[in-house]
C-alpha cells in the first residue's frame, strides 16, 4: 500500500507483482484508493469511517470505463454523504437487493446460502460440502434459526439478535447445537459479506454459548437390557401418564443396529440395500456418506444381519416396487429415516425408561469401550478400525485409502462377532456361556 498524488500516467502504468494487489492511495482526495490485480484489472475505490467504527469500501468504478477525474469526483460525493451521516456502501447493497425483490429476509438469504453450498460455487473450506454436512445445515437451520431471525430483514440482525437465539437454546440444556447454531450464522453471514450483500457479521464478538466438553457417557447392561426389551415391544412403550410413546418399527430397529454394528447414526440410517451383501455378511459404507470421506467396510454378525433382513421386509410392506432403503420412513414415498428421526426416538424412549443423558452416539461409545476392555480384549488399532477412526498415517493411510477397503477385515469381524455375543446376553437374547466370568453390572 502507498500514497501519491495520483495522475492519469500513474495510473495507466500501475502495476502489480505477482500474486499480489497493489493499492495506490490519492494523496490529493482523501479515501480514494486504485487496486490494481496482479492480471492487470484497475478499480477506483473510496474508503470511509462510519460513526460505529466500521471502514467499508464503496466501489467506484474500473478504468477505463471510468477516469481519475471521475473518480475524484464521485469520491467527493461520496463523502459528503457521508459527512451527513450516510453509510452509502451499506446503501448500495441494500438497494440491490430490494431491488430484485428475492433477496429481503434471513429466510431468503439462508436459501441462497444452501443453494450455492449444494452447487459447490460457496466452498469456504476450499471443497465442496457433504451431503450430509448439508443434511445437518439445513436441520440446524429449520430447528433452530429460521423460527426466530427468519422474517427479519437479514441487514438488520444484530449481535443482540444472536445472542437471542443462542442464550434459548442454553436455557434449554442444548449446548452443543447452540455451538452449532452460532457457527452456522457465522457461516451464513460470511457468505454474504462475500456477495457483498453486508459488511459486517453479526456474530463477531459473539462467544460460543457452550464450552466443548467431550462426552463420556456409556450405558449400563441394566439400561442396554431396558432399551432392547422396550424395543422389542415398541406397541407398548409408556410414559409415567400412560401416554405411549411414538416409535415405529423401522425405527425400533434401526436403534438396534446401532447397538450392534456400532457405526454412526446417519451411517446407519441412511443404510442403503445396494450398500449390503447379507450372504457374505459384509456392509460397505461409501466415502460418500463417511465422516472421513473413505469407504469403510462394516462386517456383520448374525444379530446384525437379522436386523437388516427384518428391516428390509418392514420397508417394503404393501409396496409394489423395492425400497433402495434398509430403513425406509413411513412419511415418505422412498427416503430413508433422518439421523435426527433416530436422536429423538431414542430421547423419547430413554425418558419412558428413566434412563438419563443417553443418546444414540453413546451407544457407539458404549460399544468402543468394551470391545477394548477386559471383557472382550479387543487391540485399540482393531477398534478404532471397527469404528472407522483409523490410526495409520503417512504412505499406511495412502495404501488403506486407495488400495485397502477390505483391511483388517477378519479382525473386525471377530470384535464385532464377540461384542454382538456379548450384547444379546447382556439383553437377555441368548444365554450366557457356562465358561465365561459374570456379567457385570456397568460397561468398563
Amino acid at each position: 500500500m502507498s500514497k501519491e498524488m495520483l495522475t492519469d500516467r500513474s495510473v495507466a502504468g500501475a502495476k502489480a507483482q505477482p500474486g499480489k494487489r497493489l493499492e495506490i492511495w490519492d494523496a490529493r482526495m482523501p479515501g480514494l484508493c486504485l487496486r490494481v490485480t496482479d492480471t492487470g484489472v484497475k478499480t477506483f475505490v473510496y474508503r470511509y469511517r462510519t460513526p460505529d467504527g466500521r471502514q467499508p469500501r464503496f466501489t467506484i468504478g474500473k478504468v477505463p470505463a471510468i477516469s481519475l477525474r471521475d473518480a475524484r469526483d464521485r469520491a467527493a460525493d461520496l463523502a459528503r454523504e457521508v459527512a451527513k451521516g450516510g453509510d452509502p456502501a451499506t446503501d448500495r447493497r441494500k438497494a440491490r437487493a430490494f431491488a430484485s425483490g428475492s433477496l429481503r429476509t434471513f429466510n431468503d438469504l439462508a436459501d441462497l446460502f444452501e443453494k450455492r453450498c449444494a452447487s459447490g460455487e460457496w466452498m469456504p473450506k476450499g471443497k465442496r460440502k457433504r451431503q450430509r454436512t448439508l443434511d445437518d445445515e439445513n436441520s440446524v437451520l429449520r430447528l433452530h434459526i429460521r423460527p426466530s431471525l427468519g422474517k427479519m430483514p437479514y441487514t438488520a440482525i444484530g449481535r443482540a439478535d444472536v445472542r437471542a437465539v443462542l442464550r434459548k437454546m442454553t436455557a434449554r440444556g442444548i449446548g452443543a447445537q447452540a455451538n452449532r447454531t452460532h457457527a452456522l450464522i457465522r457461516q451464513v453471514f460470511n457468505f454474504a459479506i462475500s456477495e457483498e450483500l453486508v459488511t459486517t457479521n453479526p456474530t463477531v464478538g459473539v462467544n460460543q454459548p457452550a464450552p466443548n466438553n467431550a462426552r463420556s457417557r456409556v450405558w449400563t447392561d441394566a439400561e442396554l437390557k431396558a432399551l432392547w426389551s422396550a424395543l422389542n415391544d415398541f406397541e407398548n412403550i409408556r410414559d409415567e401418564d400412560g401416554t405411549r410413546v411414538a416409535i415405529s418399527e423401522i425405527m425400533a430397529l434401526a436403534i438396534k443396529l446401532c447397538a450392534v454394528v456400532g457405526q454412526r447414526r446417519q451411517e446407519v440410517t441412511g443404510m442403503e440395500v445396494a450398500e449390503v451383501d447379507l450372504d457374505a455378511k459384509v456392509w460397505v459404507i461409501p466415502a460418500l456418506r463417511m465422516k472421513g470421506n473413505r469407504p469403510h467396510l462394516v462386517p456383520l454378525s448374525d444379530p446384525a444381519v437379522a436386523i437388516i433382513k427384518k428391516a428390509i421386509e418392514v420397508s417394503n410392506r404393501g409396496r409394489e416396487n423395492p425400497s433402495a432403503y434398509v430403513f425406509r420412513t413411513s412419511w415418505e414415498d422412498d427416503r430413508p429415516i433422518l439421523p435426527g428421526s433416530l436422536s429423538r426416538a431414542i430421547l423419547r424412549v430413554t425418558r419412558a425408561l428413566k434412563i438419563k443423558n443417553a443418546t444414540a452416539h453413546d451407544l457407539r461409545r458404549t460399544m468402543s469401550s468394551t470391545m477394548t476392555s477386559e471383557r472382550l480384549k479387543v487391540s485399540h488399532f482393531i477398534r478404532s478400525e471397527v469404528i472407522a477412526h483409523s490410526t495409520t498415517g503417512g504412505g499406511a493411510a495412502v495404501s488403506m485409502q486407495n488400495y485397502d477397503v477390505n483391511g483388517y477385515v477378519s479382525e473386525k469381524r471377530d470384535a464385532l462377532e464377540r461384542w454382538a455375543n456379548l450384547l444379546m446376553v447382556i439383553v437377555g437374547a441368548e444365554d450366557a456361556p457356562s465358561n465365561v466370568t459374570p456379567i457385570r453390572e456397568a460397561v468398563a
